[in-house]
C-alpha cells in the first residue's frame, strides 16, 4: 500500500496542489504525515502541528509543519486532529510452533498483531522456520511485525546436564536465534554452566526462573528478562514463609501476607543494578489464578478472530481458580504492588501477554494487558513506554541489535500508529486507529477492517 493515495485520507490544504500535480509520479516508499500531533515517546511530550516524512522504511524528518517540506511525489496522509506515535511491541509473543506449521495460520497471527498496532514481537518459543520468517518480514516480503526469535527452551528435560545446555546453546547460536528461552527445571549446576557458555557464544537468556536457581541468583548471573514476574513473590517472602513454601505448606494468601518489606526494596534495587527487564503478563496471570467463566470469556469480541479449535481448547483449560477467591485476590494484589514498585523505581518494564495463551488473542490481548498494568498504578506514559522506547533500548543493550525504533525521530525505523485521539489521555484511544505503518508500509483502517472481517468469516461458528 506504500506509495498509493489512501481511501478516506485527504491531503492537507498546504500540500494538496503539489500532491495533485505529481499524483502520477508518486514515489514508492515516500510518505508524509502532515499537520499531525506527534507523541515521540522519548519523553512525556505532545508535539502538535508536525510534519513527519518517511523514506524507504525510516523516518527522514520530523519538525513543525511550516519548516519541514513535504517532498514531491510523497503520499500525503492528513494528520489534522490525529496523533502519531511509535508502534507497540509484544515482548512475550508466540507464533505457531513446530517444524512447518500451516503458512496461513502463521500469517493470520502476524496480521492480528499488525492490526492492533503491534509492529515488533519477541517470539518466546522458537522453531527453525521462524528465523527465515523473520528475514522475510525484515525484507518487506511478508507483512508482519519485526520479529526477534527466541530459541527452543533450555529446561529440565531438554538440558538435564550442563553438557546438554552447552550443546543446545552452540546449536542455537549457529542457527541464528536472537536469544535463549529458559523454562523451569534447570538445575543450579546446569544454570551456572549455561551462563558461562551463553556469554561465550553471545546469546542473552530470558524467561522463567528455575526453582533451584532462584530469582536473586538468576539476576546476579545476568538473566536478561524475567517473564511473568517469576520468582518475585517468593523472593520477598519472610524467612518463615520461605520455609513454608519449601515444605509446600502455605496458601497463596499466606504467601502474599508474608512480605518482607526490606526484601521488596532489595529485589527492586537488584533488578535495576543488574539492568534486568521484567515482562509482567499481568492479564494472563489473572486468568490463570482466578476462577473464570469460559462462556463469558469467549463472548469477548476478539474471539471471532481465532479458530473454533482454539476457542474450544481455551474452554477446556479454564479452571475453577487456584484457591479461595479472597486468597487469589491477595496474591494478585501483591503482584500489582511489585510491578508498581519496579516501575516507580525506574526498572525496565516490557509489554507482553504470552499470546495466544488462555483467552489471549494476539494483538487484542495487549490492550487488555495495558488495563491490567494501569490497575497496578502505572501511569499511561510509563505503560506506553514499556511497549515503545524501552523495547528499543532492550534490543540494543541486551540483544546487541539495532534498537533504532520505539520513538518518533529522524533515523528511526518507520513503525508508527496513527490515532484519532490521544492515548496519553486514555489508553483505550489506542483502538481509535486510523492506520498502522510497518517499516514504512502503510496499512489503513479500511485494509485492517477488511482483513479482520475475512478472519472472522473464516472462523465463524
Amino acid at each position: 500500500m506504500s506509495g498509493l493515495p489512501l481511501q478516506g485520507m485527504v491531503a492537507t490544504a498546504a500540500s494538496i496542489a503539489s500532491f495533485a500535480s505529481c499524483e502520477a509520479q508518486v514515489v514508492s516508499g515516500l510518505t508524509a504525515f502532515a499537520d499531525v500531533t506527534v507523541l515521540p515517546m522519548s519523553s512525556e511530550t505532545v508535539l502538535p502541528g508536525r510534519t513527519v516524512v518517511v523514506r524507504d522504511g525510516a523516518i527522514a524528518a520530523v519538525g513543525p509543519a511550516g519548516e519541514v517540506e513535504v517532498p514531491r511525489g510523497a503520499t500525503v496522509i492528513d494528520g489534522t486532529g490525529r496523533f502519531l506515535m511509535p508502534g507497540l511491541a509484544e515482548m512475550h509473543a508466540h507464533v505457531p510452533p513446530g517444524a512447518d506449521p500451516p503458512r496461513e495460520a502463521v500469517e493470520d497471527i502476524l496480521f492480528l498483531y499488525v492490526a492492533n498496532g503491534v509492529t515488533t514481537i519477541r517470539g518466546m518459543l522458537g522453531s527453525d522456520y521462524q528465523i527465515p520468517l523473520a528475514g522475510e518480514i525484515e525484507r518487506g516480503e511478508l507483512l508482519g511485525p519485526s520479529f526477534y526469535v527466541g530459541a527452543p527452551s533450555i529446561n529440565g528435560r531438554s538440558a538435564p546436564t550442563p553438557a546438554d545446555a552447552e550443546r543446545l546453546l552452540h546449536a542455537h547460536a549457529r542457527a541464528g536465534y536472537h536469544l535463549q528461552k529458559i523454562h523451569p527445571g534447570v538445575s543450579l549446576e546446569t544454570w551456572d554452566h549455561m551462563v558461562e557458555v551463553a556469554n561465550r557464544v553471545g546469546l542473552s537468556y530470558a524467561g522463567h526462573v528455575p526453582a533451584e536457581v532462584g530469582l536473586v541468583h538468576a539476576i546476579e548471573t545476568g538473566i536478561s528478562t524475567v517473564e511473568h514476574l517469576d520468582g518475585y513473590v517468593q523472593a520477598i517472602a519472610s524467612d518463615d514463609v520461605q520455609a513454608q513454601v519449601g515444605a509446600g505448606r502455605i496458601s497463596l494468601g499466606g504467601l502474599a501476607r508474608g512480605v518482607d518489606e526490606a526484601g521488596l526494596a532489595e529485589i527492586v534495587r537488584l533488578t535495576i543494578d543488574h539492568d534486568v527487564y521484567v515482562v509482567p503478563t499481568m492479564y494472563l496471570w489473572e486468568n490463570l489464578y482466578r476462577a473464570t467463566d469460559p462462556d463469558e470469556m469467549l463472548r469477548q469480541p476478539e474471539m471471532r478472530y481465532v479458530s473454533a479449535a482454539t476457542r474450544e481448547g481455551w474452554r477446556r483449560r479454564a479452571g475453577a481458580g487456584l484457591g479461595a477467591a479472597e486468597e487469589v485476590e491477595l496474591y494478585l494484589a501483591l503482584r500489582r504492588r511489585i510491578l508498581k514498585a519496579l516501575s516507580d523505581a525506574g526498572a525496565g518494564i516490557l509489554m507482553g501477554t504470552d499470546s495466544p495463551q488462555l483467552f489471549n488473542v494476539p494483538g487484542f490481548a495487549l490492550h487488555r494487558e495495558l488495563r491490567a498494568m494501569a490497575g497496578a498504578g502505572m501511569s499511561n506514559y510509563e505503560i506506553l513506554k514499556s511497549g515503545t522506547v524501552a523495547v528499543g533500548e532492550y534490543v540494543a543493550s541486551h540483544l546487541g541489535l539495532d534498537g533504532n525504533f520505539g520513538t518518533v525521530a529522524p533515523g528511526m525505523r518507520a513503525d508508527l500508529v496513527l490515532l484519532g485521539s490521544n492515548p496519553l489521555d486514555e489508553l483505550a484511544n489506542l483502538f481509535d486507529r486510523v492506520g498502522v505503518m510497518v517499516r514504512g508500509r502503510w496499512i489503513g483502517r479500511a485494509e485492517i477492517d477488511a482483513g479482520l472481517e475475512a478472519l472472522a468469516a473464516k472462523h465463524a461458528g
